[in-house]
């Protein structure tokens, strides 16, 4: 009798005992094509001899040393590389364990800059509705998809929530995408008069929204509209990339697509790419003078910050990124399938949708294509979905909920960056098999 509490107690998880590749083998040796990277999170597939060797040889050497008092090497060179490639002005890195960590940190370095500059005024916080940042309370508030907010609604700080851009369910009938990426940004703006110019402290939103929407990215020309909105009124954008950040999207930092650079941004998953739990937020170095040459401190930490084993980790992560051309590798594994993608399902009666960037793709499904309806929740498709593609040996990460938090079902892929041409296809294949068995096509 198991003594973990799992995620669902009336579904208890099969044991995994090894893993290679693209796959993960459980205890009876079956094997699972790892389709959504878990949950976006193995960048580089499983049991990467370099990444190993770099933990063990870290561990070896110093396992843990307080920032208290303490930094250590792994953390100093992690820091330097990913700043050599970050978008300006992002000059500082601050590591933490996991996602929602990484946007907590923003959230109170967000208000802690504002004090420091004295505008105290400056309490409140912009998100969008259907995003996801997190579930530490924090993280939670600032999301916006109702569903999973719902139990904790009494426990939440307020937060403000805007409409995503989301030109597939939410784009005008006749209007071009520019026009509508015009008119969702707007929202920002207006919600900042209504609270009051002097009042905002930040807006955070994901650049292409992955667990509660299924990799929508903005139109073009959004972001670099909420940039200069947030400019004017001196709010600081924050951009997380916990989930489509590190190479995902087909771009080192997804922002990079969208033409914009944010003032506070956050990574993890791809980052450790499942081999140490590690996060981490960037900010500009005007945010850490305000903060330097104000309190000379951060009121803010974690017992792990700045962890060395997993700061070795996510340093031999990057290098392997970048010094192995994976993120060109992304691009073109990416174009391929979303191309077996649209072959295989582009006129399936239940898809109304196939989007993305890079291997960061999702397929929405609907009752009727032509109006976009969704399926009755109570059909739970995105359920049915995430088991009879592990029955057909597929992890992907199907999610009820996505036009409301309630209503829709997409599922969303995220295979290694390592995946073959002929996973791609193993992929597809197996995807059809669990869409036949919960979406039949007569």
């Amino acid at each position: 009798m198991s003594h973990v509490f799992p995620r669902q107690p009336l579904s208890p998880p099969v044991t995994a005992v090894a893993a290679e590749g693209c796959y993960l083998i459980d205890e009876a040796g079956k094997r699972y094509l790892d389709g959504s990277g878990g949950a976006a999170v193995s960048c580089l597939g499983h049991a990467d001899p370099e990444i190993i060797e770099a933990i063990q040889k870290q561990a070896a050497q110093l396992a843990f040393a307080h920032t208290g008092f303490f930094t250590s090497q792994p953390a100093e060179e992690l820091a330097e590389l990913l700043i050599r490639h970050a978008p300006a002005p992002l000059d500082r890195v601050y590591f933490v364990s996991g996602g929602s960590e990484a946007v907590e940190a923003a959230i109170k370095l967000a208000r802690q800059y504002h004090l420091e500059r004295g505008a105290p005024e400056r309490t409140h916080l912009i998100a969008r509705r259907q995003s996801y940042h997190g579930n530490t309370l924090g993280a939670l508030a600032a999301g916006g998809n109702a569903w999973r907010r719902a139990p904790f609604e009494p426990l939440l700080t307020e937060v403000h929530h805007i409409a995503p851009c989301y030109a597939y369910a939410e784009g005008g009938e006749h209007e071009t995408p520019e026009v509508y990426g015009v008119r969702a940004a707007q929202e920002l703006e207006e919600e900042i008069l209504r609270l009051g110019p002097d009042k905002v402290m930040a807006f955070i939103a994901e650049p292409v929204v992955g667990a509660t929407l299924g990799a929508v990215p903005a139109v073009e020309g959004y972001f670099r509209r909420v940039r200069e909105i947030c400019s004017r009124y001196g709010v600081l954008l924050i951009l997380d990339e916990v989930m489509c950040g590190m190479g995902r999207t087909g771009h080192l930092f997804a922002c990079d697509a969208d033409g914009v650079a944010p003032d506070i941004l956050c990574i993890a998953k791809g980052l450790g790419a499942g081999y140490q739990p590690i996060g981490a937020m960037l900010c500009s170095d005007h945010i850490y003078r305000t903060v330097r040459d104000g309190s000379g401190f951060f009121q803010h930490g974690h017992t792990y910050v700045g962890h060395p084993v997993a700061c070795a980790a996510g340093l031999a992560v990057l290098r392997a990124l970048l010094d192995r051309d994976l993120i060109a590798r992304v691009q073109a594994k990416g174009e391929a399938l979303t191309h077996a993608l649209e072959n295989r399902f582009g006129q399936h009666p239940h898809i109304g949708d196939i989007r993305g960037r890079g291997l960061f793709l999702g397929l929405e499904f609907v009752a009727d294509r032509s109006t976009k309806a969704p399926f009755d929740p109570e059909l739970n498709i995105a359920g049915r979905l995430k088991k009879a593609a592990f029955n057909a040996g597929l992890i992907c990460y199907p999610m009820q909920g996505t036009r409301d938090g309630r209503r829709g079902d997409h599922v969303l892929l995220a295979p290694p960056f390592v995946i073959e041409d002929t996973q791609i296809v193993e992929l597809v294949e197996k995807l059809e098999t669990a869409l036949a068995d919960v979406l039949p096509v007569s």
